[in-house]
């Protein structure tokens, strides 16, 4: 092999296959899908970049465990239905992960070729066959038969939908009770249908039920049965996993002026009531035409955006530190960079002003600077004296951060929580510090990945199994 072909095979080995996207330019008058997912030649290409590591590190980044160099061989061997059993071996929301699991921090973050260039994109490749899967058709796995003991799952988010299907094959007859009228919990009503259409989500959940899962909509624990009425019920074991559902407020003169959303409250209603599609969906929702976004998460990204969409002329990030410093993927950050998102760091609102109808006219900052290193290792932003400012504004989202819903925990009695609402689990077991009750997700651990939470999801369901499983004699 010549020198020159040589080169060219190392650059191929080294830089990702560029998965395609909608142009800025359209894509910020839709709400379709922006990242549009590889075909099966660009598929085939990432997948033959993967090493097939003997000891593979980024197995060990995953949090539910998926043989990631496995399922990549099956699909350089074109076996997309091996490939996507080899997932679903550990992983039941694929089609979910692959697009919304943030794999550069984790399972891509240790791909070996990362290390020179670019790691091999696991969840572009895992969005892959699990499109097709559903195109095709979705394969039931073999199911054993029905054990007899009962399960109950509250709230049907990331986690709980885990420990569902988790359970649901090793024969328990599982019940997920759902407070809304639809399950997927923050995927549906938190995530924007531009980043996880609602119908992928729903695709996931049909499986779920295909497993033998009852589902219960509409039924909110804590006000229709307490955790303990749920024992009475026959359930053996109750794993809680509600999420974190309440909005944090910035406690600033002017937040209860009209025009001023909590993201939750906005998000809510774009994304489960589907007011883009207003007024086929009759749920409207006032986006003004300059719209201000405070925060530097994804939520934050994914409220902006969706305004922007709305018919906003100008939308803003307002964020106290650095981009640096932003908790943001960064995809995400750039994906918002190209639809033309402005973003003003080392900036912290201190009120809002309104007009003489209570509507919300301007938002009054200070700058910031950043201090010193911190213990935690995150730089604290401290405020510069004296450098207040004005900015118009006609629409405000303020999205800083979720904590739990109290409802639970207001309803069931020795249940240790902490500050913020936020139950106490063992992290080895997700047990809580009642008998049979398990908890897992955001409600245990306060706002995280999704991810993470089915990562919780499956390391409950290996505990409920430990303690329900009676082997035969």
């Amino acid at each position: 092999m010549s020198q020159t072909l040589k080169t060219v095979s190392l650059q191929s080995r080294f830089k990702a296959v560029e998965v395609p996207k909608q142009d800025p330019l359209l894509r910020t008058r839709n709400f379709k899908e922006v990242v549009l997912g590889y075909n099966e030649e660009q598929a085939l290409a990432e997948a033959s970049r993967c090493l097939n590591c003997p000891n593979p590190q980024c197995v060990a980044g995953c949090p539910v465990g998926v043989d990631i160099p496995g399922f990549i061989n099956l699909i350089k061997q074109k076996d997309y239905a091996g490939s996507i059993s080899k997932i679903k071996e550990r992983n039941s929301l694929p089609a979910i992960c692959g697009r919304v699991c943030p794999q550069e921090e984790q399972c891509q973050k240790n791909c070996v070729l990362g290390k020179k260039g670019e790691p091999v994109s696991i969840g572009r490749l895992e969005r892959f066959v699990a499109d097709l899967e559903r195109k095709n058709g979705f394969i039931t796995p073999p199911l054993l038969s029905h054990n007899g003991e009962k399960v109950a799952i509250v709230g049907a988010g990331p986690a709980g939908l885990t420990v569902a299907a988790d359970l649901a094959k090793l024969g328990y007859k599982v019940t997920i009770f759902e407070a809304l009228h639809t399950g997927g919990g923050v995927l549906v009503y938190g995530i924007p249908e531009f980043r996880l259409p609602k119908q992928i989500v729903q695709a996931e959940i049909d499986y779920i039920q295909k497993l033998g899962v009852e589902f219960r909509p509409d039924a909110l624990i804590g006000r229709i049965f307490t955790i303990e009425e749920l024992f009475s019920k026959g359930y053996k074991a109750v794993f809680i996993g509600t999420g974190a559902g309440l909005p944090k407020f910035l406690c600033v003169p002017g937040e209860n002026l009209n025009g001023v959303y909590s993201a939750n409250e906005f998000l809510i209603r774009v994304n489960l009531m589907k007011s883009y599609n207003f007024p086929h969906y009759k749920t409207p929702i006032r986006v003004g035409k300059k719209v201000a976004v405070i925060g530097g998460g994804n939520v934050a990204l994914d409220a902006a955006r969706c305004a922007l969409r709305l018919g906003a002329e100008t939308v803003s990030i307002v964020y106290r530190r650095s981009r640096a410093e932003m908790p943001a993927r960064e995809e995400e950050i750039l994906n918002a960079e190209e639809e033309g998102i402005d973003f003003k760091f080392l900036v912290a609102p201190t009120k809002f002003v309104g007009d003489d109808k209570g509507n919300v006219k301007a938002m009054e900052y200070i700058r910031m600077k950043l201090d010193e290193d911190s213990a935690s290792g995150r730089r604290k932003a401290v405020p510069i004296i004296g450098s207040e400012a004005l900015m118009d504004v006609d629409t405000v989202i303020v999205a800083i951060g979720r904590t739990p819903n109290p409802i639970i925990q207001g309803t069931t009695k020795g249940l240790e929580v902490s500050n913020g609402g936020i139950i106490v689990v063992n992290k080895q077991t997700c047990k809580t510090s009642l008998d049979a009750v398990y908890a897992g997700g955001d409600i245990a651990t306060g706002e995280a990945t999704v991810i993470s939470a089915m990562g919780s999801g499956k390391t409950a369901a290996k505990s409920i199994h430990e303690l329900l499983f009676k082997p035969k004699n």
